[in-house]
């Protein structure tokens, strides 16, 4: 199954001074670097879901795209460009994960199933609404589903029956964010 990957980047990171996560030193690279080394050997391809200048992304060598929608301001515009990049460049699926998330298992397609149904990640009893894997099929569906007002990928994740797929939080939550100046610290000491 031919799979992209949507690193979602968007997001005011506001308790991080406004500055842009992706960007962010993580032992000695970008947050976002780590990320696309995550989910590189389980993907066919990688795309940046962000708006405003792309040229920032240049040093990462992927498809930056933004969202289809500008006024809509939740993720779920990110899901939605995702998915139509997808639809368009003959991807079966696409794996949706933010671009905060340094840790993010190694099996991440593996355990999320094989991209025809819809399934999300969880750990430590919490879902991971925007850490996914969705069948290209939905396109339409989301698009329809968002002209309607749905604005939220939990509710777009009810509404499609996602699967949820738990994962161990031990040694570390592998789908912890780095929202906090005291959350890069920490994940800093787990790098180390």
């Amino acid at each position: 199954m031919r799979i992209v990957a949507a690193i979602i980047a968007g997001g005011r990171s506001s308790r991080m001074g406004s500055r842009e996560k992706a960007f962010l030193n993580l032992a000695g690279k970008p947050l976002l670097q780590h990320v696309i080394d995550r989910v590189r050997p389980q993907v066919s391809s990688i795309i940046i879901n962000a708006n405003g200048d792309s040229l920032r992304f240049s040093q990462f060598g992927l498809p930056v795209i933004s969202d289809d929608n500008a006024e809509i301001t939740t993720p779920l515009a990110g899901l939605q460009a995702a998915l139509r990049y997808a639809e368009s460049n003959g991807f079966e699926a696409v794996l949706s994960v933010p671009s905060d998330t340094p840790f993010l298992p190694r099996d991440l397609v593996a355990m999320l199933g094989s991209g025809v149904l819809p399934a999300i990640a969880a750990s430590g009893g919490q879902s991971h609404f925007l850490t996914g894997l969705w069948p290209v099929a939905l396109a339409e569906i989301l698009a329809h589903e968002m002209n309607g007002g749905l604005r939220r990928v939990k509710d777009f994740a009810f509404l499609t029956g996602a699967r949820q797929v738990e994962w161990p939080t031990d040694p570390h939550d592998p789908f912890a964010n780095i929202n906090t100046p005291e959350e890069l610290d920490n994940a800093v000491r787990l790098l180390g």
